[in-house]
């Protein structure tokens, strides 16, 4: 028992090392929050999209995106934020701007900067092509479509078009899934990339995880998580927890995934909300609850994360190797 807990704290404990260095490194002025903005750009302009085209364009077409795990991600996440708009309008009686932002906490992971870390030791190489899956649900459908029903709740469906307009925009000119998108094109194609071009992705892709950890402990210094204790419990209920359990309970209805794929759905699914959550709540006057959940719940999510981890390997889910 006792070893196992500390299999466990190995592969949780380093994420949670530097995360705690970038908190201190901020706290203790030995970064600025200028410096801190320039390895968030670093990450998620070079890092992050060459770890994704490396992983893409190394696969068959066969093995880029499984579709049950996509359907299986992508319904839960939508189950989730309707859950959490749902209590958020009808029983707090706030309005459909609010309950998105509420969705947007319960439903979107940190699959980038903190889910990827953690799945790496367990699922290999396996979890940098499990990340594409799970960009391409949250910035491709979840993210655009929970703004467009806060932008719906805040000057009614005048600016819907507006605002999808901007955020297609955006998600053209996102790096992550500019990578994405070359991955893929150099599968389908079977294009061979120049072996210094090769290792120069290699070195940008193995400093992402790092990085990525050191960057959200850095952001975490800044926010604060005090006096917002009902709503803060209500997202990080669904994220910590309900999340994970809509994933779980389709794959019971949906059974045809492969048993890897199905332990990384389920822990991606309880990681931590997206870093940028409380920089879009800003939009909507919601980004007091928002930073406080995202400090509290990326906390928490120590000792959830590692609860997971361990009842996964104690199942059999995971194998006892990762």
């Amino acid at each position: 028992m006792l070893a196992s807990l500390f299999d466990i704290l190995a592969i949780t404990g380093p994420i949670y090392v530097l995360i705690a260095l970038g908190f201190g490194a901020v706290r203790l002025r030995i970064l600025a929050a200028p410096e801190l903005r320039a390895l968030g750009v670093f990450v998620i302009s070079f890092a992050l999209p060459a770890l994704l085209f490396k992983a893409l364009s190394q696969r068959g077409l066969g093995e880029l995106i499984d579709v049950h795990a996509l359907l299986v991600y992508v319904l839960a996440s939508f189950l989730v934020a309707a859950l959490g708009i749902g209590f958020t309008v009808f029983v707090q009686r706030r309005g459909l701007q609010a309950g998105a932002m509420t969705a947007m906490g319960m439903a979107v992971s940190n699959s980038a900067f903190v889910g990827l870390p953690i799945a790496q030791p367990l699922f290999g190489a396996a979890a940098n092509t499990n990340l594409a899956l799970f960009l391409v649900v949250e910035s491709l459908i979840m993210l655009p479509l929970l703004m467009a029903i806060a932008e719906i709740g805040s000057s009614g469906h005048g600016r819907v078009g507006q605002v999808l307009r901007n955020v297609i925009t955006s998600l053209v000119r996102n790096p992550m899934i500019l990578g994405i998108v070359a991955g893929v094109a150099c599968s389908l194609l079977g294009v061979h990339v120049p072996l210094p071009l090769t290792r120069a992705v290699d070195m940008l892709a193995s400093s992402s995880a790092p990085v990525a950890l050191f960057y959200i402990g850095g952001t975490l210094a800044g926010l604060s998580a005090r006096g917002l204790g009902a709503d803060l419990g209500v997202i990080m209920a669904g994220k910590l927890g309900l999340h994970a359990l809509a994933v779980a309970l389709l794959l019971l209805v949906l059974p045809d995934v492969d048993a890897a794929i199905r332990a990384a759905l389920i822990l991606n699914a309880c990681m931590p909300m997206a870093s940028i959550y409380p920089i879009v709540a800003q939009k909507y006057g919601q980004q007091g609850i928002a930073a406080a959940a995202l400090v509290a719940t990326t906390v928490t999510s120590f000792l959830t994360i590692s609860a997971v981890v361990w009842l996964m390997k104690a199942s059999g889910f995971i194998g006892a190797g990762g």
